[in-house]
């Protein structure tokens, strides 16, 4: 395995074991669970239907501690993708990737529509995720609220994602999931 640029830490974004002693037994199977997310909305959502919504698909200069994860110098463009995943039409969670242009050689991302992008991701069989990090503040492309947000780089060769997600307060409801 090739030496990769360690990340600089962001003084929003945390080691998950670090808030473990915040979080409650529901909430960190959600926060610090290595599978698919889409999968586990999809079993959590029961008979409501699943979708994906895409909120925006361009190309873009990353925020700094995105850039800053991904070991991106600063105002290079990358491949940005910003979603809501939704049981009844409602979102449970707004997600954001973000991808180094130079990476995507190959890679038809922007055709993935209102598909999930963990579709794509949990299919590769050299897949390597990053630790997970957590953050307490609100997804900064997006007006819902919500008490948690993780994010982790996953790596499938060359290729590399940062993937943000945060989880709703209408999940939180829905699920009857404690405040923390």
């Amino acid at each position: 395995m090739r030496d990769r640029p360690l990340p600089t830490p962001s003084p929003h974004w945390h080691p998950a074991a670090a808030f473990r002693p915040l979080i409650s037994a529901p909430w960190w199977q959600w926060l610090a669970s290595q599978d698919s997310l889409t999968e586990r909305l999809m079993a959590a959502g029961g008979e409501r239907p699943f979708r994906v919504r895409l909120l925006s698909q361009r190309l873009g200069v990353p925020r700094r501690d995105e850039a800053q994860a991904l070991g991106l110098a600063p105002r290079r463009l990358a491949w940005l993708r910003e979603v809501a995943l939704c049981l009844d039409e409602s979102p449970w969670v707004v997600a954001r990737s973000v991808a180094p242009l130079t990476q995507l050689r190959g890679q038809r991302l922007d055709g993935l529509g209102e598909r999930s992008l963990g579709s794509w991701l949990f299919r590769q069989p050299d897949l390597e995720r990053s630790p997970i990090e957590l953050t307490r503040r609100p997804a900064p492309f997006h007006p819902a609220q919500g008490p948690w947000g993780r994010r982790s780089v996953f790596r499938h060769g060359d290729f590399a994602v940062l993937v943000q997600e945060y989880f709703l307060a209408t999940m939180a409801d829905d699920l009857g999931l404690p405040s923390r």
